[in-house]
């Protein structure tokens, strides 16, 4: 299948707004309006709760999943473990974050796109993408800042591949450094609160006791 039309599949998948959608059809308002103004999952869990955040989190990380999985339908895939191949994925991996972040279907005004970047790892290298929710994880336990362990994660990601998972396509490589920008850069705001101690905290406590209740 052409290479062209794979790409703009993958962008219109990214670009299904999730949390919009979610919160406009079964809690009547535009998740952009509320908390952070951001349409992804986790504004989702603070504004609309823990079933409605999960919902997205899930289908953001599924376009990424699903948009990698598109090289499949090239000439590329005869031959999954060479270069052309993984570079086709990584586009496309990277055509369905750019429409998350900037979605046709909702005025281009959307998430930061963490959790399609980790559908589209997932996709292209589950290893990887096991380490970053660890990275992700150990870092919320200790700080309790959901964006301070995304921008770790997000850190961590290019360091995984250069220094412990060896041997990775130079465009696969890049992309993780690009990544790290960009997860940097989409966070700025946050990083503003952290570094002024304005950023809001995960009460893990309340959530274990929801859990045990």
């Amino acid at each position: 299948m052409n290479e062209v039309f794979l790409l703009a599949i993958a962008y219109l998948i990214g670009s299904i707004p999730t949390a919009v959608w979610v919160s406009q059809k079964y809690f009547g308002l535009d998740i952009r309006e509320h908390g952070s103004g951001n349409a992804g999952a986790t504004n989702t869990f603070r504004i609309l709760g823990k079933k409605a955040g999960i919902a997205v989190m899930i289908i953001d990380m599924l376009k990424g999943f699903t948009a990698v999985k598109l090289a499949y339908l090239s000439v590329y895939a005869i031959n999954d473990t060479n270069d052309a191949f993984t570079n086709l994925q990584v586009a496309l991996g990277l055509l369905a974050v750019i429409g998350h972040i900037f979605p046709l279907f909702a005025g281009f005004k959307g998430g930061k796109g963490i959790a399609t970047l980790f559908g589209m790892i997932l996709g292209i290298q589950w290893i990887v993408a096991l380490c970053l929710v660890a990275v992700f994880l150990i870092m919320l336990l200790l700080t309790r800042y959901v964006s301070l362990s995304s921008i770790t994660a997000g850190i961590a990601f290019p360091v995984l591949l250069l220094f412990i998972f060896k041997g990775q396509e130079t465009a696969y490589t890049l992309f993780a450094i690009s990544t790290a920008l960009l997860v940097i850069l989409t966070h700025h705001k946050n990083i503003n609160r952290l570094i002024h101690g304005n950023e809001s905290k995960v009460d893990l406590k309340k959530l274990k006791k929801k859990k045990d209740s």
